[in-house]
């Protein structure tokens, strides 16, 4: 019986971490060792809270530390992945980093079981079939629209079919400025590539101020406006969707299965977007991708970080045909781009695929990983609960 014998995290950063809206400044990356082969994840979260969100002492009984639901657990199938998630469920529900932290052991979790059965994680979840993505370039706004402009002629020049712009300046000046951006975008992408507009939940609950931005949206031809508001703001996305054309976006902040089903039920938005690294894992996502399917919205992944991110984003939904925008990242951080050998790289016409490979496909370059390492120490009463290693 194979059995999990050990969780190790690698707190990994850039020399300098900026407020810009990058997530590919640091990384967490885990390891899972079982029966003699080794699985890798990521999460998507602070590294140093995930990593005590597993070594944590116990407060109570429904605060216990994530380790203590994985370690010496079996794994001979999906079905202990399962079974070890609802445990976390119970005996970490006060511990509000648990979900980041077990998404990245459960990423791990996957990509072993697929090694140790030599088949790739989309038909360890019951897929037939890979079907190809078309990868959106994903990136911020520029500082002005002139370079919003060139960002966007440049993703073009790299023959990127999708582009979607983010966060920077949006929201936070008039509203011209925003038209602004919002045609410079367009103008620099030509007219028959698609624009997506992520606004970072800048307008919080304020439906008027997000309404504002939808005729020059629609006069561009945005395909979605994504998160106007926070995750749990339900009445404020169901109240724009009723006002717009444009298609809303959200999901990448949903912890669980159940906040992504509200933005489906209540929220009315037009495409659910789920990170593997926040919403617990592959598991649950695909769990939205087969919901959202059933209810006629479009599952769309969210990643911006590394090509191992990128791979277990793509499994919750590579079997679903008709589900083909995928997110990719466009100019990552040097952490992101050297943490893995491999990359999903975009074929002739543009399009990118789930690799048929055991497990995830992906190969981690663990020396280039020590370049980024970050010493880390935990200590509670003088015990010492982690130490970071350089033995990737």
């Amino acid at each position: 019986m194979r059995k999990i014998e050990a969780v190790d995290f690698f707190y990994l950063s850039m020399p300098e971490v900026t407020t810009e809206g990058d997530g590919s400044q640091d990384a967490l990356l885990v390891r899972v060792a079982a029966g003699g082969i080794v699985g890798w994840g990521e999460c998507e979260a602070s590294p140093l809270v995930s990593i005590a969100a597993f070594v944590c002492p116990m407060s109570h009984g429904a605060c216990r530390p994530v380790g203590s639901s994985v370690l010496g657990q079996r794994l001979e199938g999906p079905e202990d992945i399962a079974r070890i998630a609802a445990q976390i469920e119970l005996d970490s529900m006060d511990l509000l980093q648990a979900p980041h932290t077990w998404s990245g052991v459960e990423i791990a979790l996957w990509d072993l079981l697929g090694k140790a059965r030599q088949q790739p994680v989309w038909k360890l979840l019951g897929y037939r079939e890979s079907f190809r993505k078309l990868p959106y370039a994903s990136q911020l706004f520029g500082d002005t629209p002139a370079q919003t402009y060139q960002q966007a002629v440049e993703a073009r020049r790299q023959n990127f079919r999708a582009v979607k712009f983010g966060w920077g300046p949006i929201g936070r000046g008039d509203l011209q400025s925003d038209f602004e951006h919002f045609a410079s975008a367009r103008e620099g992408l030509g007219k028959d590539a698609l624009l997506m507009v992520d606004v970072g939940q800048i307008f919080g609950d304020n439906v008027p101020a997000a309404a504002a931005r939808l005729p020059i949206l629609e006069q561009v031809g945005a395909v979605w406006l994504e998160e106007p508001f926070h995750t749990s703001a339900l009445d404020a996305y169901a109240s724009l969707s009723q006002r717009s054309s444009v298609k809303l976006a959200a999901g990448e902040g949903a912890h669980n299965f159940y906040m992504a089903q509200h933005l489906i039920d209540f929220g009315c938005v037009g495409y659910i977007q789920v990170d593997c690294g926040r919403i617990g894992g592959i598991g649950p996502a695909k769990r939205v991708a087969d919901y959202a399917a059933a209810k006629g919205v479009t599952f769309v992944n969210h990643t911006f970080t590394s090509h191992l991110a990128l791979s277990a984003s793509l499994q919750p939904y590579a079997g679903l045909r008709s589900d083909e925008i995928c997110e990719y990242p466009f100019a990552p951080k040097p952490l992101a781009r050297d943490l893995t050998f491999n990359h999903l790289e975009r074929d002739d016409e543009g399009y990118v695929s789930a690799p048929d490979a055991p497990g995830l496909g992906i190969e981690i370059d663990t020396e280039a990983a020590r370049c980024y390492l970050v010493d880390v120490e935990i200590k509670v009463k003088g015990r010492l609960l982690f130490a970071s290693s350089d033995q990737i």
